[in-house]
């Protein structure tokens, strides 16, 4: 439930404000005397304090253990007399079963009435179960409703979402250009996703003038925060000098910190280069492994390109790519919809 974690600390920080503390009491003190002024407060009725308790017990502060049936619990009492923020929490306890019986149908309501008091969050999450059919009927337009609710006040995923939306005519008629504007509010507030789909527009043109170097641009700036799409699509740019110097050693960088991150077609390209020594010492065991765990994705002509390098290795080495392929455990875990290039936005 890490959406909420901002306005927790906000939240906090605001009621500390109002604590007076000796001027060398220590964190726990401070922590205590907070805790109890809060509990009282709440087990009086105070909604936000209701609010502010249960987050404690979500995240761990104020020096409470994590307790996610306590957290649930206290974002209901608060959520029950239409504090917004509580209502969102209690949603997001439904959707991911923390706390709760995981209850989609349940988490669209509490995303609703937030959703309904304006809460931006609530209305992206609750466009996001109209899309998806998680918890009420799949309904592209109202999705698109939502979306474009919380777009409208600066939502970065609500924005790249809507951009999603008219990329592909989900639920709106489709427009590269409307789609390109929404990806770009997002992605100037810095949200990866919406760099790499906008980078992805000016690499083939959709919605705005084809720009290899400005799709570079983009592709870095996400790349550079860990999304594996972008660092895929950077090493290709890096790899046919498509917007940049060709630089075959700056591709093989790129598609390892995609690899790593269990990014199929980028195992492919890195046993490929392996394989080949192109932008890196030739290695067939590193090769084979790569091949091996991208044919386990079943990326085609991963394990006939397999089959191809370990007729140039001893059994030895076999075995040891084995062994690495087998150990071999993402760092992250990959964005759902990888493909090819040519992908689809990601939403």
């Amino acid at each position: 439930m890490k959406e909420s974690i901002a306005l927790v600390f906000v939240a906090s920080t605001l009621l500390l404000a109002g604590c007076r503390t000796t001027p060398h009491a220590t964190r726990s003190e401070v922590d205590r005397k907070l805790l109890a002024e809060v509990r009282a407060k709440a087990e009086k009725g105070d909604a936000k304090s209701q609010w502010v308790l249960g987050s404690a017990f979500e995240f761990g502060f104020l020096g409470v253990a994590k307790d996610y049936v306590e957290a649930a619990k206290w974002y209901r009492k608060a959520a029950e007399q239409g504090f917004v923020m509580a209502q969102y929490n209690l949603g997001v306890c439904y959707r991911d079963g923390e706390g709760v019986t995981q209850d989609p149908a349940e988490a669209v309501e509490w995303f609703r009435k937030a959703a309904e008091q304006g809460d931006a969050k609530a209305q992206f999450n609750l466009g996001h179960c109209y899309r998806k059919g998680e918890g009420v009927t799949k309904d592209a337009s109202q999705s698109v409703k939502w979306y474009l609710k919380a777009a409208e006040q600066k939502d970065a995923d609500a924005q790249n979402a809507l951009g999603a939306c008219y990329h592909t005519g989900t639920g709106v008629v489709e427009d590269g250009v409307e789609a390109v504007k929404w990806y770009r509010e997002a992605a100037e507030q810095g949200l990866a996703k919406a760099q790499f789909n906008l980078g992805h527009c000016y690499r083939t043109g959709e919605g705005v003038t084809k720009a290899p170097a400005e799709a570079v641009q983009w592709f870095r700036k996400a790349a550079e925060q860990g999304n594996a799409k972008a660092q895929f699509s950077l090493a290709g740019c890096y790899h046919e000098g498509e917007g940049v110097a060709k630089d075959v050693v700056q591709a093989v960088n790129w598609y390892r910190k995609a690899a790593v991150q269990g990014f199929a077609i980028a195992q492919y390209n890195l046993g490929a280069c392996y394989y080949k020594g192109e932008g890196v010492a030739r290695d067939y065991v590193e090769a084979d492994k790569w091949f091996r765990l991208a044919g386990q994705q079943d990326v085609e002509n991963a394990k006939s390109n397999l089959s191809l390098v370990e007729k140039e290795m001893t059994t030895e080495q076999v075995a040891e790519a084995q062994r690495l392929a087998r150990e071999f455990k993402p760092r992250t875990t990959p964005e759902p919809g990888t493909s090819l290039l040519g992908q689809p936005p990601n939403p």
